[in-house]
């Protein structure tokens, strides 16, 4: 959805520039700046695409062994909690 909104607005720009290419300096110095603005916020948004996606990341040692979750214990719940009595006694 960022990425959109990015290139959306760097057409937009772009349009602007090609429609006013008989404009002062300042104003093309705004638009330029701008451009290299909405360049650099898509390059940081390129690069998180890539960490969240995790292509570049092993995780196989991270994995559990199946087996070994067989000697784990089981805890099962306490459903005897009572909100009456001990908690609010001072």
């Amino acid at each position: 959805m960022k990425k959109i909104l990015i290139i959306l607005m760097l057409c937009d720009l772009s349009v602007r520039v090609c429609a006013n290419e008989n404009n002062s300096s300042g104003e093309n110095n705004r638009t330029k700046e701008a451009v290299r603005k909405a360049m650099e916020l898509e390059k940081k948004y390129a690069k998180e695409q890539r960490f969240y996606s995790g292509d570049e990341y092993d995780f196989k040692g991270a994995e559990v062994n199946k087996d070994s979750l067989k000697s784990v214990p089981v805890i099962k719940p306490d459903y005897d909690f009572d909100m009456d009595t001990g908690v609010y006694d001072d």
